[in-house]
């Protein structure tokens, strides 16, 4: 329960249609993609830099959990409130500040959707590289939190690769700026970086100065279709260590693709049991040149058969097909975007093989191949209780897997609260001591999202 005083202390910084205290209001920010539910006992919804200053402020003097939202897409509970008090919701901050093609800039507030961005860049022959699959809905606050990344990081990166500058206000309630208008700059530490990817944890981002590539003349693609997993990855291994790369480089295994043709009769061949969706972009000529050189590797002892796609939509008809289904047929998945070395990524599905059949857990692997970035899918019986300590012993072991391979235990979701006991298995002690020691500095009073992140 909020205390009365800081309710009516919060009451005098906002308008009434800028603030939620009744339950009904604000269970709708209680939870995000990883369908867990923790109801603030308020929500904020600042339009300005100066009204979140005051709220941070009014939550440092009486110790209130803050907890900073976009939309809710993400999902490893990044922007939950767990311990209750303010959610901060960003949704409204909706400017496009300055969109200025000349320096290849485009300067926003966290509130302003991802597909937003791409509009007004697009306008000028532009785009902002970071594409996660919620691009449609979700925001550039949030996709600046997990530092999200898409199908075309293979070629361009995530995106920290392309903020140049921040300005946010940290736990403690200063306001700073961070980075620079410039894409050239090495003055001081790279604070831009740190507080990407930081879920919330450090500081509220109030605007953002991202940096804008030129859209590709043209994009064309092909499908690849194999016989086993091993041969796949076989594959992906010969493409990556081409001087071509590609804009997406897709996977789907064997699960997937049995999902996909239950469902869509028609859509796949028979015979698939891995499959790439691979896309090339850049001027006619590079696509033709790229396009060859890709195919060629692409041919080994697994391969059932490959084609040139020309149009994109057909490229990603299948992928796109699967996450929704993934999500009706299982009751609880259990959805993590583990990374691991391209070159390891034959031993690394070939163990998630291994571990799906010891542990008897339904398990769905898909993802950015090109990264090494696969997204994991144990599906579980959520009323089968001997299913869910078999599926959370098996995850272990895939964290441990990934681990031993040089990997990640995330490559686009972040930790969130839904990682935070395992990552210790990737972080050492001294250097968790020294995360923990930089959270106190940006958040003496730990009120930024609190319990996130660490276990």
């Amino acid at each position: 329960m909020l205390p009365a005083d800081f309710l009516a202390q919060l009451r005098s910084l906002l308008p009434s249609d800028q603030l939620y205290t009744d339950p009904v209001d604000c269970y709708a920010y209680a939870y995000d993609n990883s369908r867990k539910i923790f109801p603030p006992e308020a929500v904020a919804f600042p339009l300005k830099s100066d009204e979140v200053l005051s709220i941070v402020a009014l939550c440092n003097i009486h110790k209130i959990p803050l907890t900073p939202r976009g939309r809710g897409t993400g999902t490893s509970g990044g922007s939950l409130p767990e311990q209750g008090g303010v959610a901060l919701s960003l949704e409204r901050m909706l400017r496009i500040i300055t969109v200025d093609p000349a320096n290849r800039v485009i300067v926003a507030e966290p509130g302003v959707l991802n597909q937003s961005v791409q509009d007004a860049a697009g306008t000028y022959g532009f785009f902002w590289p970071p594409d996660p699959s919620s691009a449609a809905y979700s925001s550039i606050g949030g996709n600046l939190a997990t530092s999200a990344g898409g199908p075309h990081a293979v070629k361009y990166g995530t995106t920290r690769d392309h903020v140049l500058g921040l300005k946010a206000i940290t736990g403690k309630g200063d306001v700073i700026k961070t980075g620079c208008y410039t894409t050239k700059g090495v003055v001081g530490y790279d604070l831009t970086r740190l507080i990407i990817g930081s879920e919330g944890t450090l500081a509220i981002i109030t605007e953002a100065t991202l940096k804008l590539t030129p859209l590709p003349q043209a994009r064309s693609g092909l499908t690849a279709h194999y016989s086993d997993a091993t041969s796949c990855a076989a594959a992906i291994v010969a493409i990556m260590a081409l001087p071509q790369v590609p804009s997406a480089l897709e996977f789907l295994d064997a699960g997937s693709l049995n999902l996909i043709r239950e469902h869509f009769p028609g859509m796949l061949p028979m015979d698939s049991r891995a499959m790439l969706m691979i896309e090339v972009d850049g001027s006619s000529r590079d696509i033709s040149d790229s396009s060859e050189a890709i195919l060629s590797a692409c041919h080994n002892g697994g391969l059932l058969h490959a084609e040139q796609i020309a149009d994109a939509a057909t490229l990603w008809q299948a992928r796109k097909a699967l996450s929704p289904l993934l999500r009706a047929i299982a009751p609880k998945k259990i959805n993590e975007d583990v990374v691991v070395p391209v070159t390891a990524l034959p031993e690394f599905l070939d163990g998630l093989i291994q571990l799906s059949s010891k542990y008897q857990i339904a398990n769905v692997n898909f993802g950015h191949a090109g990264n090494g970035n696969i997204h994991v899918n144990l599906l579980v019986n959520p009323d089968n209780l001997g299913e869910v300590k078999r599926a959370e012993e098996c995850l272990i072991k895939v964290f441990d897997l990934v681990i031993k391979l040089n990997g990640t235990l995330s490559g686009e979701h972040g930790i969130g609260s839904e990682k935070r006991a395992y990552i210790g298995k990737e972080i050492d002690a001294p250097t968790l001591i020294l995360m923990k020691a930089i959270k106190r500095v940006f958040d003496p009073n730990n009120i930024l999202n609190p319990g996130k992140l660490f276990p």
